[in-house]
């Protein structure tokens, strides 16, 4: 197998176990919430989402799957249900300090339902992300038989469509993942040759992302001959033939901020008609950014 160069990254961002921005942003997010909720004529909202949930508080846990939820007044800081091992990232990465802990011992749904009466009070209203993954329909059932007295409403969309306008400090992020994207790719295209395999293929991309600052190793679609033609493949002990066209996709990312992308890659030589094909890709995607690239980037 060719050498490749590796690239360590050295950076000045917040480390994955502190908030990844400054308080001030969380502040405005608040704020921002906050408006939209007088305007709802809501008391206050319950986050699932565990996206939601690190974007307005800054609290990160790769355990974000268990029971654990963000109850946000109209007005006044926020309150966090999680369990009680997360307590460690809790205490390092959220910068609001009210919370309640369950154990695995407690009946979670419990717990949170008192911490929610407790905030609001018997009879409010409540906006709910039921999109959210992480509330199933046991969890939700349980919630809201614990509040029988409370009104749910569906604001899903509310958190959700806030997050797609991103500041300047994530778009920061997402520049950095971006690097890390195309070194992957670069570390590709520089070993797609003849007699390789799809997993050592899939092993130096890992390398190369994680050296050049992303926080998760692993290409996404990988997939080659046949395979390259349809969608999600996962890499195999295939060989690479001359000739093969090899289907990649690098997946980085940096405080959970991603920059993903997908490009065929063909072994050592192609076929005619395959630079032409090119042209109008690019053609393509340069039209495509130029329609969503924002006047203030």
């Amino acid at each position: 197998m060719s050498e490749y160069k590796d690239v360590t990254v050295v950076s000045d961002l917040a480390l994955l176990s502190e908030p990844w921005f400054d308080k001030t942003e969380y502040v405005d997010r608040l704020e921002r919430i906050q408006a939209e909720l007088v305007a709802r004529q809501l008391d206050g909202m319950l986050l699932f989402q565990p996206e939601s949930i690190t974007w307005l508080t800054g609290f990160f846990t790769r355990g974000y799957s268990s029971f654990q939820f963000v109850a946000v007044p109209s007005s006044g800081n926020p309150s966090i249900c999680c369990r009680d091992v997360e307590e460690f990232h809790l205490e390092r990465t959220c910068i609001f300090a009210d919370r309640v802990l369950w154990t695995d011992s407690d009946q979670p749904e419990l717990i949170g339902a008192k911490m929610v009466t407790e905030k609001f009070g018997a009879s409010s209203k409540l906006g709910i992300e039921l999109s959210a993954w992480t509330l199933n329909a046991a969890r939700f059932s349980s919630l809201d038989n614990c509040l029988s007295s409370t009104t749910f409403i569906d604001a899903s969309d509310l958190c959700a469509n806030m997050r797609l306008i991103k500041s300047k400090a994530e778009i920061q992020l997402m520049r950095c993942a971006a690097r890390a994207a195309e070194t992957g790719m670069t570390t590709a295209a520089s070993l797609a040759f003849a007699g390789s395999t799809e997993r050592e293929l899939a092993a130096a991309v890992c390398k190369s992302l994680v050296r050049a600052g992303s926080d998760h190793p692993g290409p996404g679609v990988i997939s080659s001959g046949v395979a390259a033609f349809h969608l999600h493949g996962s890499y195999t002990d295939r060989v690479f033939c001359v000739g093969d066209t090899i289907q990649l996709e690098t997946l980085p990312c940096v405080r959970h901020y991603h920059a993903r992308f997908m490009r065929p890659i063909k072994v050592e030589q192609t076929k005619p008609g395959d630079e032409e094909l090119v042209e109008k890709l690019v053609k393509f995607q340069d039209k495509a950014l130029s329609e969503v690239r924002s006047e203030s980037v």
